[in-house]
């Protein structure tokens, strides 16, 4: 990787690639039967179309490409440092196939211009075009620099065709013609506007013909935007007077049924010879600028490692660096792709194969416009970009147009190229890999976060948008696994949870200390699957660390609306907590506090909740963690009771009736239990609940019982049951709202 590459110029390693492919097959073999099909006007709506695509790409792709230094891989390379390995690689992936299938497109149609113009060679159509796969493979093989000098004689071989076909198309314009041929007049009842476009945007593709030379250019920041810019503006106007001189000279049966021989015998001073060089030309050299850019775009993917199997791909010449492992498979896709065509001389294996290539180069620009966009939008100190005359809302119309041109061509090839496109990223995120370099969206989601912590700010909170934020006292996160887990339970995917841990000490002494054990807790956060955010707070004091957190901790406005803890251990550590617990309670917060009896089994087939139901007060609350616990899976279709004990029994339908009302009102999924007994509570509680999974419980302050006390006689009380949740509601939580 140290070797130093070529060194070529924006005019030779830029716009001369990009005008090539640009002014290629589908200007000598293609552009004349869509303007039959597609009459002269809506020639000029695809024209403009597939160009506005193409210029707003190429926007995006100037301004990424003057944020950072470009290496090799062309759009590769931009899209994967702005969205990150997953996507690069989904869309390198695509990219090299589209490239790699341009190269048989183009000698497909360089054959078929062959045949075309030499008849009597129609048996050799197979071998013909086998034998120019070859060559080319040959020319490359020796440098790219040897291929960029044989294009100069191609532009000038280029030049003189379109010369030679324009002038003959002004010599012969009729305006009586090009007024019957100005409206569309489509053959086959599957041929539209869209099935035009398809066969047509290949023309404007070729800007990532220098974009793929990235690796090889002197100053690619400079040149790319410059060489690209230049190509579309010339590309444009050739294409513009080709629709126009063209449509108003040849009639349209013409037009449609021989494109290509119309161009030869119309050509000025009976030049046809020149059209003839010229598509010769052409299409050679679209095929050299495709295999110049697919073994490149292989090369960079291979070096990025994001796809280990591919790292013999990586690997370059020694004087130049260039990929001639990659270059050897695009020469063997090549030659399938021939085969399989079969040596058809008509156009009907042509167009598929563009509309083929159409489709991957959509999804291409899309890819670079999402990038731009996310780069921009991300509002990244970082995104500097030289090119001025952009905007996030210029590459977000772009990935819109190429998305929605994808859907109006062939919906279901749309589909299935999205559906590729996700399951590749889908592999690649599973796989554990740093990628050697920094993208855009850690930057994106940081802006969206933010701005939307600052309207969140602005909004009054209400009872029907609570939502469970959790802080979690753990401590030591592996002795506190059931209260962390059941905090990420009745977080239901709907808040936040931070799993909190207080280390009594000096924090100058243990400053260092902080980031590696909050590092250490979030790897044993993250190797658990549990959604949590990590924290750890130094103190000189245990319990000035619990109140100053239980203050001070936020995200803006996300700050903690309930506040963990674990059962004590003893009754001398219940007596901080119990303090701790209503002086949270005095700040507004809602408490839980877990008595931890273990996880429910894993084996049970439906799960039992009982919420003991003693007043709204607590009840609210209580309520919706436990319908929030049953939106996880280990939790679903769990059986939830919702208990009332009463002493007499005149107040049974009453009380009944009040419980089933309230769940309905609550609108949560529970049976209504009513319990008769003159039995101390203490003994109903263990009769109904012991075979529970969970049980909710309402808890409030007493003034006739100290902490000491309190403790005491829930944890009597508890001693015996399964995992009991003591919840304190600050009323926040309405589950009536």
């Amino acid at each position: 990787m140290g070797q130093k590459g070529n060194q070529f110029s924006t005019f030779a390693g830029v716009f001369t690639p990009s005008i090539l492919t640009i002014l290629g097959v589908i200007m000598f073999l293609r552009a004349g039967y869509v303007i039959g099909e597609a009459g002269i006007r809506n020639a000029l709506l695809i024209l403009v179309a597939a160009e506005a695509i193409c210029l707003l790409t190429a926007v995006s792709m100037s301004a990424i490409a003057t944020n950072t230094p470009v290496s090799g891989g062309g759009a590769y390379f931009l899209i994967s440092r702005a969205l990150g390995p997953q996507f690069g690689g989904s869309i390198g992936l695509a990219l090299f196939l589209a490239q790699a299938l341009s190269v048989p497109f183009y000698i497909l149609g360089f054959t078929n211009s062959v045949v075309s113009s030499f008849p009597s060679l129609g048996a050799w159509f197979m071998p013909i075009a086998l034998a120019t796969a070859v060559i080319l493979f040959s020319v490359n093989l020796v440098s790219s620099g040897a291929a960029i000098r044989f294009q100069y004689v191609v532009m000038t071989l280029l030049a003189l065709a379109i010369v030679s076909f324009l002038g003959g198309a002004l010599a012969l314009f009729d305006p009586e013609v090009f007024r019957a041929n100005l409206g569309p007049a489509y053959t086959k009842p599957t041929i539209g506007f869209w099935a035009m476009f398809a066969v047509y945007f290949p023309a404007v593709t070729g800007i990532l013909a220098g974009v793929n030379m990235s690796g090889d250019l002197k100053d690619p920041a400079r040149s790319l935007v410059r060489g690209t810019m230049a190509a579309i503006g010339v590309g444009f106007v050739v294409y513009l007077l080709e629709i126009v001189l063209c449509g108003g000279s040849q009639q349209r049966a013409d037009l449609v049924g021989k494109p290509f021989e119309m161009l030869v015998s119309n050509a000025l001073l009976g030049t046809g010879f020149l059209v003839i060089g010229g598509v010769f030309a052409a299409t050679i050299s679209s095929a050299v600028g495709s295999f110049l850019g697919a073994p490149r775009v292989l090369q960079a993917l291979a070096r990025d490692r994001i796809f280990l199997s591919l790292g013999i791909f990586g690997r370059g010449s020694k004087d130049k660096d260039e990929p001639r492992i990659g270059l050897v498979l695009t020469l063997g896709l090549t030659l399938v792709v021939i085969v399989l065509a079969g040596g058809q001389t008509d156009m009907g294996a042509f167009d598929v194969i563009a509309s083929i290539v159409t489709m991957f180069f959509l999804g291409t620009y899309g890819m670079i416009n999402l990038a731009a966009f996310v780069e921009s939008f991300g509002a990244n100190p970082s995104f500097r970009p030289k090119f001025r005359w952009f905007h996030w809302s210029t590459s977000l119309l772009g990935f819109i147009a190429c998305l929605g041109a994808m859907a109006l061509i062939d919906p279901m090839a749309a589909l299935v190229a999205v559906l590729i496109i996700a399951g590749i990223y889908a592999f690649l995120s599973r796989r554990v890999f740093r990628a050697a370099f920094g993208d855009a969206r850690r930057g994106f989601q940081y802006a969206l976060a933010v701005r939307t912590l600052q309207k969140l700010r602005g909004m009054a909170p209400h009872p029907k948008n609570w939502r469970p934020t959790f802080l979690v006292m753990a401590g030591n996160t592996q002795t506190h696994m059931t209260l962390i887990k059941y905090a990420t339970w009745m977080e239901g995917g709907r808040g936040l949870v931070t799993a909190a841990q207080v280390i009594s000490g000096d924090l100058e002494t243990f400053a260092g200390r902080v980031e590696s054990l909050r590092s250490a807790m979030d790897t044993f956060l993250k190797t658990n699957a549990l959604a949590v955010f990590p924290e750890v707070v130094f103190a000189e004091d245990v319990d000035e660390g619990i109140r100053t957190l239980a203050q001070a901790h936020s995200i803006g406005p996300l700050k903690p609306n309930t506040v963990l803890f674990g059962w004590p251990r003893s009754a001398e550590r219940a007596e901080a907590m119990f303090r701790h617990v209503w002086n949270i309670a005095a700040l507004g917060k809602s408490v839980a506090i877990v008595v931890d009896k273990g996880l429910p089994s894993e084996h049970r087939n439906r799960r039992q909740i009982d919420l003991w139901w003693r007043g709204r007060e607590n009840g609210s609350l209580m309520a919706t963690l436990a319908h929030l616990l049953t939106l996880n899976w280990e939790w679903r279709n769990s059986r939830v009771r919702v208990l009332r004990a009463i002493r007499d029994t005149a107040g049974y339908e009453s009380s009944r009736e009040a419980v089933m009302s309230l769940i309905e009102a609550a609108r949560i999924r529970a049976e209504a239990e009513v319990i008769v007994s003159t039995d101390p509570f203490p003994q109903v509680f263990r009769r109904h609940s012991g075979g529970a999974d969970v049980v909710f419980l309402g808890m409030q302050p007493s003034e006739n019982e100290t902490h000491a006390e309190l403790y005491e006689r829930l944890d009597a009380l508890l001693a015996p049951m399964p995992t009991t949740i003591l919840i304190h509601s600050s009323g926040e939580a309405d589950v009536f709202a």
